[in-house]
């Protein structure tokens, strides 16, 4: 057990950024397709984080087409290149599954004021 824990010690991101469930922010993912790789942005709303340590991940909506899409990002993995945070949002929840239902204005997060 303990040489799980060294190893997932040394795969962890020290430089991972800080945000929280609300926060929009802008996912930088590397992409292969072929023998080529780039970095594909892709930017929503935080409605999730999941799990700690090695195997933490993300969930971020967002409304492409009118159509709702998630993607779930798992924090420490080697494709997620950085994560950029665009605005913060003022939120009482831990999981804002609850935007899922809703539609225009009525999925619209405060932003925080600091």
């Amino acid at each position: 057990m303990d040489a799980l824990k060294l190893i997932a010690q040394d795969s962890i991101k020290t430089d991972a950024p800080s945000f929280e469930v609300g926060d929009t922010v802008r996912v930088h993912v590397r992409i292969t397709e072929g023998n080529k790789t780039r970095i594909q942005v892709y930017e929503g709303t935080v409605i999730a984080k999941k799990h700690g340590g090695i195997s933490e991940t993300f969930t971020v909506r967002r409304v492409a087409h009118g159509c709702g899409v998630e993607r779930v990002f798992p924090l420490h993995a080697p494709a997620v290149e950085k994560v950029e945070v665009v605005r913060t949002g003022k939120v009482r929840r831990a999981k804002l599954y609850y935007l899922r239902d809703r539609v225009g204005k009525a999925a619209k997060i405060k932003s925080k004021f600091n």
